[in-house]
């Protein structure tokens, strides 16, 4: 079993000065923290794989391809491998758990 503190991967996320955090690669998938604050910009490109987000906390919208939704606390979003995404009028600081399927290169 691998078992994981959210406040301990933050603390080690903002340790080392980066807004993304992997911190679990399996052959079939891999999990990281990312973290925007409010007022930031998101510079994601599109991935080569799959990507459930889960939102910790924060407020944000995020777009997908041409649609847009609001995300906050407990939202989950399917972005599918290829396609254009961006959080945006991030209100809140946003932390979000990142879900990717094949594990991010």
């Amino acid at each position: 079993m691998k078992a994981f503190r959210l406040e301990e991967l933050e603390v080690e996320r903002a340790a080392n000065d980066g807004a993304y955090l992997q911190f679990l690669r399996e052959r079939n998938m891999s999990v990281g923290l990312y973290a925007l604050d409010a007022g930031q910009s998101d510079p994601q490109r599109p991935h080569r794989q799959d990507e459930v987000y889960f939102v910790v906390s924060g407020r944000a919208a995020l777009t997908v391809g041409t649609e847009t939704t609001q995300v906050a606390r407990g939202s989950v979003v399917y972005v599918p491998a290829g396609v254009p995404h961006k959080f945006h009028h991030i209100s809140e600081d946003l932390r979000v758990m990142v879900v990717f399927s094949p594990p991010e290169a």
